[in-house]
């Protein structure tokens, strides 16, 4: 990208997206209850995410209480979730993160494997597509011309 270049505005929107979800300078605080309603989860489900390590809430008297990062990282499960990845990948990719973001290099090239992989995968899936689409056509057009030449003979009388 050029040095002044426009930047494209859903780069810009993800940048402000990931800066509203810092804990640096905040003591903002979620409910589960608002977390559910934001996120369209229920209570269980959240809950389903504490138990398998995902998030790990603080407690104030008894309530569960989210930060900013609990809630960007339960945006980050469920967009994960979304395009499939399994719930030990996305721990996986959340425990290389660290608590400071001290993993960084070793999310990216987790993300970086992980996503060769899966486009790798899906151009395979693709071709099998491709392929089955040419047999498929193939097929149909062949039918269409038997029973076009079937229609243009006359029918034997019995």
């Amino acid at each position: 990208m050029a040095k002044n270049a426009p930047v494209p505005d859903a780069l810009t929107d993800a940048q402000a997206f990931v800066d509203s979800h810092r804990d640096e300078g905040t003591t903002e605080l979620f409910g589960i209850t608002e977390l559910c309603r934001e996120f369209g989860i229920t209570l269980r489900a959240l809950r389903f995410y504490e138990d398998k390590g995902l998030l790990a809430p603080r407690r104030v008297n008894g309530a569960r209480v989210y930060t900013r990062r609990d809630r960007a990282r339960l945006a980050l499960i469920l967009r994960a979730k979304a395009i499939g990845s399994p719930l030990s990948e996305i721990k996986t990719y959340l425990d290389l993160y660290g608590d400071h973001g001290e993993g960084r290099a070793q999310q990216l090239q987790y993300v970086i494997t992980r996503t060769d992989n899966e486009i790798t995968e899906l151009e395979k899936k693709r071709a099998q597509i491709d392929a089955t689409l040419a047999e498929l056509r193939v097929i149909n057009g062949s039918c269409r011309a038997l029973l076009i030449e079937r229609q243009r003979k006359p029918k034997a009388k019995a």
